[in-house]
């Protein structure tokens, strides 16, 4: 859906038909409510409830998400697919911004000098916006894997997306974040299916959310 604060009667009628039949779909899976639009959103996303249903979510992460996009703390992604999927006239309303890294000269500079990849160094050079960010990686392992380093050395995101898609890494990134010993809440799944239409599809929920939007 466009990026508007303008209301569309027409787009609106078709968002609430469309969560109508997702949930109808659902059946009997019925996560606390959070996390239910979250799923909802992700198989509208997709075109697949039972891909909905995948997503994992650790103990309190919807409302860890919540609070710092009200306090008004900056998105994080990792490429600029997801970027363009964020609704990011509504992120500003609460106050936050969506940055990302990756196209800058300073990060292609250090992927080259480092030998990382220009996702990969993106987070890295990122790691000043992370600290109690909300962090959505849709696309790189190789970023997943990065900020799980940061992770480790002390990094606190406020929560984690990670979504990332692929048969290289995508699924051993994802094992790696959901088993992550430290307290940083996350949102994943763990199979080799992601996509940065997914990790915007959660953000643009959790931006939902804390507006009290319906959609």
């Amino acid at each position: 859906m466009p990026d508007t604060l303008e209301p569309n009667a027409a787009g609106e009628a078709i968002a609430r038909r469309s969560r109508e039949i997702v949930l109808s779909r659902l059946g009997d899976f019925r996560p606390p409510e959070g996390e239910l639009e979250i799923a909802i959103r992700v198989a509208h996303t997709t075109g697949d409830v039972e891909f909905g249903k995948t997503i994992l979510f650790s103990p309190g992460a919807v409302d860890a998400g919540l609070a710092a996009l009200r306090a008004g703390r900056p998105v994080v992604v990792d490429v600029g697919m997801v970027m363009a999927g964020i609704r990011v006239k509504r992120l500003s309303r609460l106050g936050s911004q969506a940055h990302c890294l990756l196209d800058e000269e300073e990060t292609i500079e250090l992927a080259r000098s480092a030998g990382l990849t220009r996702s990969a160094a993106a987070i890295r050079r990122a790691a000043p916006l992370l600290e109690g960010a909300v962090v959505a990686i849709g696309n790189a392992p190789t970023a997943l894997f990065e900020l799980l380093a940061l992770m480790r050395a002390g990094l606190k995101p406020a929560l984690v997306v990670g979504l990332p898609v692929g048969f290289v890494g995508a699924l051993e990134s994802k094992e790696a974040l959901w088993a992550f010993p430290g307290p940083v809440p996350r949102i994943t799944n763990l199979s080799e299916r992601g996509g940065s239409p997914v990790a915007a599809a959660v953000v643009n929920g959790l931006v939902a959310l804390a507006e009290g939007a319906a959609w």
